[in-house]
């Protein structure tokens, strides 16, 4: 539509919905805002947007909330195992020909527990899916450097590490595989979001060449134990962000993320650290009965967006 392609643009839309005219109201929505978009980004340039992803308060939350989770899926360590996963299992024991086959299975783990995001991504939730994986994929790699201490002579060795690497692909496809790019595409304004979302992957695949680049190097001064303990412990710490800095966007409209991404960074926080955090332990650790005071209030949302239909008619 942005190219004027309104006829293929409304057979798309035909085949996403169940009738004509659920694509036209779709379509006329879309149009709507393009016009909206256009008219705010007119007189703008490229570099000013991209400057302006660090200078305007929401967006630079949004910014800092996608470089996080991007940012994490290189600290989880996924890509030592897809771009190294033949050299570590041939260093487990494995022939050439077993850890081609293992790497294959890796790669089968990785692509199944996939689906279980398809159904929950949008019901559990962005960030809880996150906050619900990464300590796992931090004990399977530390379980999985600790195999490489059973003696080579010990037929549970090799099975074993192939199990461990099996389980941290199972936890990671429902989260960090795909929560890191819905979460960015749609954290920022429209005006901001082909700019937004850019810097996001740049920043993904940026940190996914440094870590091939380091990674043979980290493995043959630390050891196999060594590098996956570095990178279960470089799990911890991406859960730590994630937790402080990265607010759940699930099932929200652009006006109630503007609202998400109004909150400052500091209040945020201090929220997930004096509200969020007691109240799980003490309802899931202490199995009690209690509520969570909300972050937010979407009342003022919907308040505001009625006041400027009322206007508009």
């Amino acid at each position: 539509m942005k190219k004027g392609r309104y006829v293929d643009a409304f057979k798309s839309l035909c085949r996403l919905r169940n009738s004509e005219l659920q694509a036209a109201r779709d379509m006329y929505y879309v149009h709507c805002q393009l016009v909206e978009e256009f008219a705010v980004l007119q007189g703008t340039t490229y570099f000013s947007r991209f400057y302006e992803l660090f200078t305007i308060p929401r967006i630079r939350r949004a910014t800092l909330a996608s470089f996080v989770v991007m940012i994490a899926q290189q600290m989880c360590g996924i890509n030592i195992i897809a771009f190294y996963s033949s050299t570590i299992f041939v260093q487990a024991g494995y022939s050439s020909r077993s850890a081609l086959f293992a790497s294959w299975g890796f790669g089968l783990v990785n692509w199944v527990f996939a689906f279980p995001a398809v159904w929950t991504i949008d019901t559990f939730g962005r960030r809880n899916l996150l906050l619900s994986t990464f300590p796992n994929m931090s004990w399977t790699l530390l379980a999985t450097g600790f195999c490489f201490y059973i003696p080579d002579s010990s037929g549970a060795k090799i099975p074993l590490i192939a199990l461990f690497i099996f389980m941290f692909a199972a936890f990671y496809s429902p989260g960090e595989g795909p929560v890191p790019f819905t979460y960015s595409a749609e954290v920022f304004p429209l005006t901001h979001r082909e700019m937004g979302m850019s810097w996001a992957v740049a920043t993904c695949l940026f940190w996914a060449a440094v870590l091939s680049v380091t990674f043979p190097r980290l493995l043959s001064t630390f050891g196999s134990v060594g590098a996956f303990g570095f990178y279960a412990g470089l799990n911890v710490v991406a859960l730590v962000m994630i937790f402080f800095l990265v607010p759940e966007t699930k099932q929200r409209t652009l006006e109630e993320l503007d609202y998400v991404f109004a909150v400052p960074v500091g209040r945020h926080a201090s929220y997930q650290a004096t509200e969020f955090l007691p109240y799980w332990i003490r309802r899931y650790i202490f199995l009690r009965k209690t509520t969570l005071k909300p972050l937010y209030n979407f009342d003022e949302v919907d308040a505001m967006e009625e006041k400027k239909d009322e206007l508009s008619a």
